[in-house]
Parts: C-alpha cells; structure tokens; sequence
C-alpha cells in the first residue's frame, strides 16, 4: 500500500471516464442523426458508424504493451486528438468542405484514438483503487456507474441538442468534453501513475510483450467465453443503437429526443443498478445475477420498438433493461480485475475487449443492410430473438462456473508474467 490514502486519483479517474464517456454518448446521437438525415440512407450510416468502430478496435487490440508502459500520458494525449477531430468535424461541415469519404476519414481517426484512450482509463483503476484504499469490487462497480451516468447524460444531451440546434451543434459538445476528460486525467492523477512491465523486461520487443499478453489469455476459459458471447450481443447492440434505433426514431415521428430520452433513462436506471451492485457486490452469486441481468437488459429493448405501444410504455421497458443491466460491468470489471495480473492488465484487456468488440463494426452495417432488405420490424424481431438465445444457450457452458469462485485467488503479478512469457 502506497503510504497515505489519497481519492483524488480515484475520483479524477471517474470524472475523466465520465466525461470522455458523455462524449462518446454525444457524437453516437449526432453522427447517425446527421448521416441520415443527410443522405436517409440506413446503408450509409452503418457505413460512418463502421469506420468509427473499426479502427476503435484495431487500435484498442494492437496497443495494449504501450498502454501497460504508460497509460496516463497515452490517456490524455488520445482525448486531445479526439477533442480536436470532432472539431474539425464542425469546422469543414461549416466551411462545405465535408463529403462523405472526409467524415469517414474523421470519424475513423476518432475510432483510433479512443481505443487506446478506454483502455488506457481501465488500467488505472486497480492502482487509482489502491492508493484510495478502495476495495477493488467496489471499484469496478463506481466504473460500472460512471458508464451508465455518461449513458445518461451524453444521449439526453446529445438529443436534445440535435433536436433544438443540430448535429453539427451535438459535435461541438462532444469535443468540448473530449478536452475536459483530457485536461482532468492531466491534472488529477499523479505523473508516472500506470502499470508497468518488470524492470527486467523493460528491454523486451513490442512483439514480445503482446505475446504475454496473449499466452495469459489463451489459458483463461472464463476470460475467453466472456469475450465471445460480449462479442455476439456487442454486434446486436451496436446494430440497435447505430442503425434501428434511429430508423425507429424517424419512421415512427419520435425524432432525435424521443432516441435521447430512450438512452437516457436506461442509462439512469442502470447508474441505480451500478450502485446496488458496487454496495452488495462482494455478496452477490455472480453467474445468476449475471445471466439474468443480461436477459432482461437485451431482447426487450429491441421487441418493444416492433411494436406500436406508445413512448411510455417503450421507456418504461428501457428503464426496467436498465436497472437489470446496470449489474453487468461491475461484474465483468471484478472478474477480470482479479484474475489479471497488473503488468499484463493493458495487454489482456486490450486483446479480451478487442474481441468482444469485434463485432461492434459490422453491427451497423449489418443493421443498415438488414433493414433495406426487410424493413424495420422483422429485423428488430429477429436481432431480439438472437439476443435471448445467445444469453441464454452460452452460460450452459461450464466455463461460467468459474465466476463464483472464491476472491483473491488470482495468480501472482510477477508469476504470472513469467509463466506467460514461458508459454509464449
């Protein structure tokens, strides 16, 4: 333990992920919005949204051994890019110099600059959470409730923004909370403050570390099924949020705010279920909590909008998914925290969330071409339908045992490098 407890690494922490996070939640109202209003195309939106996430999970993949080496500086460096890029965004809009291949281009150096920049932010929690003196799960479980705060505020923003002023006005308060997140990262956390590789193999290849990286998570069948199943609903969500969701929003008359108000109170009600989660979350039996909250959170969403019930009913069925979904990253984030040890942690959660989010770029692509082939409602059954079997048939697999098992028991940091380094 680090002498004195300090939570100002913790709390700047949070606050950074929150707003680098409500920026995230802006630009995915305003981009799909000003695609299709632009072009009303669903093709072409899922075409932007593909060059966003794409490089977003190449880059996330591919830079896990730098992140390991130093995450704060890769942290806030890829939010000033990201700031600055949106900007751009608006200005060439202003200027009538932004044809479509320029989004794309924009949009994807966005994508590549986040990737890195999330991750980074997810390094620094075991070590934010040590020198607070803050018990790891609960940790995990506040991460878990600054996501769901950033999904609360980011869509009702962005919504109401596009909806009174526009996209291109949404883009700017994107960035603007880009270059919060980055400036509060610089100020708050301490210089140096990250994981890094044992002195002994500071000297080692990029290649090399990325292979530990790799070896640890060959050998993690919890860790792996975790991914693949994320994957699969990752790619359904990201159809849904992308594409359906704001076809739904246009061909039904709601508009941009009713989108906004959908995000939003999910998001709100999932912050409630964050905070249960971090307050009971050491007593919890992960898996049933887990599977269940993963049932009510997904397929509904999707089936409620095949229907013609009016707004209240569809965000009361968004606010139930929320509450229920709110246990799932406090739970996710424990897991992996515990069983990765902390000089490999970049690494292996770079490569593990890389393929739950290998997915996510062909989600609006396939929405977008689905619902020019079949129409909205037969694909927002179908995705549904795919989302509760997916929930339901994977945790048969007994890998999932494995995430009730007894606290602590993780092997040990340096150990475990070097048994990775062995297998490699």
């Amino acid at each position: 333990m680090r002498g004195r407890a300090s939570l100002r690494p913790l709390t700047g922490l949070l606050a950074a992920v929150t707003v680098s996070l409500t920026a995230t939640r802006v630009s995915a109202i305003a981009l799909p919005w000003f695609v299709l209003e632009s072009t009303g195309s669903a093709a072409q939106t899922g075409l932007v949204a593909f060059a966003e996430m794409a490089p977003y999970v190449l880059a996330k993949a591919l830079t896990g051994p730098m992140v390991d080496r130093g995450p704060r500086r890769i942290s806030w460096v890829t939010d000033l890019v990201s700031a600055s890029t949106a900007g751009a965004v608006v200005l060439l809009h202003g200027l009538g110099l932004l044809p479509l291949g320029a989004l794309i281009a924009l949009v994807a150096v966005i994508g590549a600059a986040r990737g890195p920049g999330d991750l980074a932010k997810q390094v620094m929690v075991p070590e934010a959470a040590e020198r607070g003196r803050v018990p790891l799960e609960r940790a995990a479980g506040l991460m878990g409730v600054t996501d769901r705060l950033a999904q609360t505020a980011g869509p009702a923003a962005g919504g109401a923004v596009v909806a009174l002023a526009g996209a291109m006005t949404s883009l700017v308060v994107s960035a603007a909370c880009f270059a919060l997140g980055s400036m509060l990262v610089a100020w708050a956390l301490p210089r140096g403050m990250g994981h890094r590789a044992p002195a002994e193999q500071d000297e080692e290849g990029y290649w090399r570390r990325f292979g530990h990286g790799f070896a640890f998570l060959r050998g993690e069948p919890l860790l792996l099924a975790v991914a693949f199943m994320v994957g699969i609903t990752n790619l359904l969500d990201a159809a849904f949020s992308q594409v359906l969701a704001p076809v739904w929003a246009k061909e039904s008359g709601h508009g941009p705010a009713a989108l906004g108000l959908n995000s939003a109170v999910m998001g709100a009600t999932a912050a409630g279920g964050s905070l249960v989660a971090a307050a009971v979350a050491h007593r919890m039996r992960r898996r049933p909590v887990f599977f269940v909250a993963f049932l009510i959170a997904g397929p509904p969403r999707f089936l409620i909008l095949a229907t013609d019930l009016p707004l209240p009913a569809i965000v009361a069925v968004f606010a139930v998914g929320g509450l229920a979904g709110g246990f799932l990253n406090p739970i996710l984030g424990a897991i992996s925290y515990e069983r990765v040890p902390r000089p490999l942690l970049g690494r292996v959660n770079a490569l593990q969330t890389s393929l739950a989010w290998a997915g996510i770029p062909l989600g609006g692509l396939l929405g977008g071409v689905a619902v020019a082939a079949a129409g909205l409602a037969p694909t927002l059954l179908a995705s549904g339908s795919a989302y509760g079997l997916t929930t339901s048939l994977t945790g048969l697999r007994r890998e999932w045992r494995e995430m009730d098992r007894q606290r602590g028991h993780g092997p040990p940091a340096v150990a475990a490098e070097q048994d990775a380094g062995d297998r490699g």
